[in-house]
């Protein structure tokens, strides 16, 4: 909600507000219905509707904004903010960035961030990318919105081995040139729909550089949907992997039972663990002689998260174009659903 008779100011704030995909209420004084000024999630108050806004009922999320002409010292300024119950005055344009996300926070609603999950090969060939997708179809299966990014340019698209190559929506791509804030509800709806989640991978044209600041904006504005992030992120650390890393709640080190792979996954745990205070091993088999999950784990330093199952039908069904635990009661399908089971108990998560 936004009051003000201010024009200069109210095309100001009805810029910022575009700008983070809101549509205001628009009064000169506080509306003659009382509820909408409590039910608003934002109200921006103008310096110069402060006055009529005495005796509003007191709430949070009043913002007093003024323009750059005013001082923002001014003991007046601040006595309209109490008298309003005012969280802060704001003067713009300085503030307007800062206005922009508070916008967009309160339009989207500020709720609890998503469980961000991201998924790393020890190896080359580890599966790292099988089991992140089979974890977010094991998510979606719980009803909870879900979304996929593929963090891997090289990894031949997280869409394709879900059998959505052909589905319409936006890949990276379209998203290399993002800096500042996305919005989060835009970039849900812009992206593929496949299998009951949304994917973010990588078209057919030539590989394309994702900067880290693109990174730090398409994850922020994914988490603050809520429900479960997935990210399937390759073995280099770059500054757009290690942007990616900084907002995971939880990483998942994928580590086949053999020597060389774990070796190869102790230079990768040592580089992710730098960034990532919460990594997790997840070992599959075969085992090399005298080799077990619970070693592979000790070795690396890392608590072990889970045995990856043998799944004797795997290739065979991504022969077929079905996805890897896509089917719920196959051995990949149990393993993520016990996974989530765990990382989303109450305690958890808490």
């Amino acid at each position: 909600m936004i009051v003000t008779e201010d024009l200069a100011l109210l095309d100001d704030l009805l810029r910022l507000c575009a700008a983070a995909g809101a549509e205001p209420e628009v009064h000169h004084t506080v509306p003659e219905h009382r509820a909408s000024w409590g039910d608003a999630p934002l109200v921006l108050v103008g310096d110069d509707a402060a006055a009529r806004c005495r005796g509003a009922a007191r709430r949070q999320g009043v913002i007093l904004v003024g323009r750059d002409r005013d001082d923002p010292d001014d003991p007046e300024v601040w006595r309209r903010a109490v008298e309003i119950g005012a969280d802060c005055v704001l003067r713009l344009p300085d503030a307007e960035s800062w206005l922009v996300d508070r916008i967009a926070d309160a339009a989207e609603g500020a709720g609890r961030p998503a469980l961000t999950v991201g998924v790393i090969g020890g190896r080359g060939g580890a599966g790292a990318s099988t089991l992140a997708c089979a974890l977010a179809l094991a998510a979606a299966r719980t009803g909870r919105r879900t979304l996929l990014v593929d963090g891997d340019p090289l990894g031949g698209g997280l869409d394709v081995l879900l059998g959505g190559e052909r589905a319409e929506g936006r890949r990276w791509p379209d998203f290399v040139a993002s800096k500042g804030r996305v919005g989060g509800g835009a970039l849900e709806e812009s992206l593929p729909a496949v299998r009951g989640l949304r994917v973010l991978s990588w078209d057919r044209g030539d590989a394309v550089l994702v900067p880290a600041e693109a990174m730090r904006a398409v994850l922020a504005a994914a988490r603050r949907r809520g429900g479960i992030v997935v990210v399937d992120l390759p073995r280099r650390i770059d500054e757009a992997v290690t942007e990616a890393l900084a907002q995971l709640d939880l990483g998942l080190l994928v580590v086949p039972g053999e020597l060389r792979a774990v070796a190869a996954a102790h230079r990768v745990a040592s580089l992710a663990g730098g960034v990532l205070s919460d990594l997790r091993a997840v070992v599959r088999g075969p085992y090399a002689p005298g080799i077990d999950e619970q070693w592979v784990a000790d070795t690396l330093g890392l608590p072990l998260a889970g045995e990856l199952p043998h799944d004797p039908g795997l290739l065979a069904a991504l022969d077929r174009g079905a996805p890897p635990g896509g089917e719920a009661r196959g051995p990949l399908g149990r393993f993520c659903a016990a996974f989530w089971e765990r990382a989303l108990a109450p305690e958890a998560v808490s």
